[in-house]
């Protein structure tokens, strides 16, 4: 059976136009900047980067999360987030059937549209046999031809499903105020130095450190984001709450915790080219907002980058903080819930049932063992 979307290349190549402007001006306050910052696609001499596309500027606290946290590297990085792709048509759960094939053909595509940066590279596969040619994307034909063991290859995809779902289950924390970036420099008398301040060490800081640690020791931390954990002080991690490891991550994610809102961008990404690419701006969108929430409730000045302070050590700056923080929530909520139907979308049509269960297996045990939802959606047809 084959079930191929079929788009005319006027039509899709407006939408990739459009999504390739959205992204720019999304990330054009975040990227180092020319000699005379130039706003069209004309070319710069006075720089390596022919195009508008720049990397992201390291120096910019709102921005520079691209790079460190999700590895959005130099101009191509930042060009692979403006390639377009369109979502892949639904069908019913037909995992037995080894011979078909879904996807979606851009007529009118050719090697120029993914070698210049409008089209993604991965699973593009040029058609040239008929007289106006394009490029097709067809999961499963992509993956089926992968010497790798399928299940493996699912597994990544089954996690970040089981992420999504789960996430949208869980209640929100609304009490952690965004300590985490004030446990990265939490340092009490006699601590060493914490190694994380380097990420931000070329930004001042707002309070003192007496000040940092009467905000991490007041009520202790309540973070929820394993990654974040990761960077917190040596001295401020038996302060949080819960000590988490990669297993938890699929039992705590929760819908008002900012690095998890700011992570949709992260697991958006990964689905490319599979994914409605209007998906990844709304994603970047709420990613963007969190990331502001997250760095003027920290401990950094960082009024050059036009964000006034949210003072999270006072009580006016929590009721401040839990306000924004409800704003991005209701924002990242239909986002992730449309991010997930695109990962079962892409689920159900590229690898079989047995597989998926497969996947399922190679997980960590928590994810495993906790995911209810995830072994419902695979015994459903």
């Amino acid at each position: 059976m084959t079930m191929i979307t079929t788009i005319a290349e006027n039509t899709w190549r407006s939408k990739a136009a459009a999504h390739s402007d959205r992204i720019y001006k999304l990330l054009r306050p975040g990227l180092v900047s020319t000699d005379s910052d130039r706003t069209c696609t004309e070319t710069n001499s006075s720089n390596n980067y022919p195009d508008r596309w720049r990397p992201i500027d390291r120096s910019n606290p709102v921005y520079n999360f691209l790079e460190e946290y999700y590895g959005v590297k130099g101009a191509k990085g930042v060009r692979r987030l403006a390639r377009w792709s369109a979502p892949l048509p639904r069908t019913k759960r037909n995992c037995e059937d080894t011979t078909r094939t879904t996807g979606v053909l851009l007529l009118g595509a050719n090697e120029d549209d993914i070698c210049g940066g409008m089209l993604h590279m991965r699973g593009a596969e040029l058609m040239t046999s008929d007289s106006k040619g394009g490029v097709k994307y067809a999961p499963r034909k992509f993956y089926t031809n992968k010497p790798k063991d399928e299940a493996a290859l699912a597994s990544a995809f089954v996690w970040y499903r089981n992420i999504l779902a789960t996430t949208l289950q869980n209640e929100p924390v609304t009490h952690c105020h965004g300590l985490h970036e004030w446990a990265m420099l939490y340092r009490p008398n006699g601590a060493p130095k914490p190694p994380s301040g380097k990420y931000q060490a070329h930004l001042a800081l707002r309070v003192d450190q007496d000040t940092i640690n009467a905000a991490v020791e007041r009520r202790g931390v309540s973070c929820t984001h394993v990654d974040a954990l990761r960077f917190f002080a040596d001295a401020a991690l038996p302060l949080n709450v819960e000590q988490l490891e990669r297993e938890d991550q699929v039992r705590v994610e929760q819908p008002g915790c900012v690095h998890a809102n700011m992570d949709l961008l992260k697991i958006a990404t990964r689905l490319s080219p599979w994914i409605d690419a209007s998906l990844i701006g709304d994603a970047l969108e709420v990613a963007l907002d969190a990331r502001r929430l997250d760095i003027a409730a920290s401990p950094y000045d960082v009024s050059a980058h036009g964000l006034e302070p949210v003072c999270i050590e006072t009580k006016d700056g929590r009721k401040e903080y839990r306000r924004i923080q409800a704003d991005i929530m209701r924002k990242a909520d239909p986002v992730r819930r449309n991010i997930l139907d695109a990962y079962d979308t892409f689920l159900d049509v590229t690898f079989r049932r047995d597989v998926l269960e497969s996947a399922q297996m190679l997980l960590p045990q928590s994810n495993a063992a906790t995911s209810n939802v995830v072994k419902e959606r695979l015994t459903v047809n």
